[in-house]
């Protein structure tokens, strides 16, 4: 995804929180953030993936260590600039970025919870640990995708020189809200990032 993309999802958390919990992506502040050292990659040698080129949208996604399995909805950007957010029970995959599994970092956001019905898609993915397989469903195919990394920062510090890299590789980066709720505000105050690779060959 590039720079423009980032900058357009600045204004994503005052419109989503208004109404939920919800998963915001603020990249208004691009200081202060640290890039750190590659994740090993997940790629290995065997016979090519799926290309998703010719598959259609992406529509479900699955990630066993933490129980999701979960309807997938493009996303794009509202009129006033800010990021639609999925409803409740499922995740989002951010429509002007790469689809997952095409070269280039492809986003998929969900909320953390609600207020109103209790922990949603992206509840435990704080504890995703290396290794962890999340899988992107087409109708008539998958790709598989292995976390390499998990990190919190500030929603006003969120790494979009590590987010939204140059990569030519497919890799996925799964996004949610995290760290201490500030009740005067109605969100929390924290984003949980989470990286993966996606496999090459056989899947298991």
């Amino acid at each position: 995804m590039k720079l423009a993309h980032a900058a357009a999802l600045a204004a994503a958390a005052v419109t989503a929180a208004a109404a939920v919990v919800a998963v915001t992506t603020q990249l208004d502040r691009l200081s202060g953030s640290t890039r750190p050292a590659a994740p090993a990659t997940s790629e290995s040698a065997g016979p090519a993936a799926a290309e998703p080129a010719a598959l259609g949208l992406p529509q479900r996604v699955t990630v066993p260590a933490i129980g999701v399995n979960a309807p997938l909805v493009p996303v794009g950007l509202k009129p006033d600039g800010s990021v639609q957010t999925p409803d409740f029970g499922d995740a989002a995959w951010y429509r002007p970025g790469p689809r997952p599994g095409d070269a280039g970092p492809a986003v998929l956001l969900a909320h953390v919870d609600s207020k109103a019905k209790g922990p949603d898609v992206f509840h435990r993915l704080h504890t995703l640990k290396p290794g962890a397989r999340v899988t992107v469903h087409y109708r008539d195919a998958a790709t598989t995708f292995a976390v390499t990394g998990t990190e919190q920062t500030a929603k006003t510090a969120l790494p979009i020189d590590r987010i939204w890299n140059d990569t030519t590789k497919p890799v996925l980066r799964l996004i949610t809200c995290g760290g201490p709720y500030d009740r005067s505000a109605g969100s929390y105050l924290d984003n949980v990032i989470v990286y993966a690779d996606r496999l090459v060959g056989r899947e298991d």
